[in-house]
């Protein structure tokens, strides 16, 4: 059974870098046809794919958010991070780390931690 658990600051001020932490146990990040994402969800808004990071390594971001994101891994740790840069209050949602599949399907999620941007 693979788990996915999220953890970072559940407040970040404007203009700051906020910094989220998968860890993953239960599988590999390195292994093949998986894609490691972060997806998030604004009060009142639907979920929101922000990029993932491929099991070669290999990142893609959505467009709307890529000159501002960059997703790393720790492969020693089995974890992933996401780091997205000058917040603004806009960027206040919960934010999941989860597994997507080479078949197109989401199998596995972590619980989703709040992150509000705030002065």
């Amino acid at each position: 059974q693979v788990q996915l658990q999220e953890s970072g600051p559940g407040l970040v001020k404007p203009s700051q870098t906020l910094s989220l932490t998968c860890t993953v146990s239960g599988g590999d990040i390195t292994t093949i046809y998986y894609y490691w994402s972060w997806t998030r969800q604004p009060p009142g808004k639907g979920l929101e794919w922000i990029g993932h990071i491929a099991s070669s390594g290999a990142t893609d971001y959505s467009p709307s958010l890529k000159s501002r994101t960059s997703i790393s891994r720790d492969t020693s740790r089995n974890q992933f991070t996401l780091q997205l840069s000058f917040v603004t209050p806009e960027d206040t949602a919960v934010y999941y780390c989860a597994r997507f599949t080479s078949d197109n399907s989401w199998d596995y999620w972590g619980q989703g931690t709040q992150v509000t941007v705030s002065s």
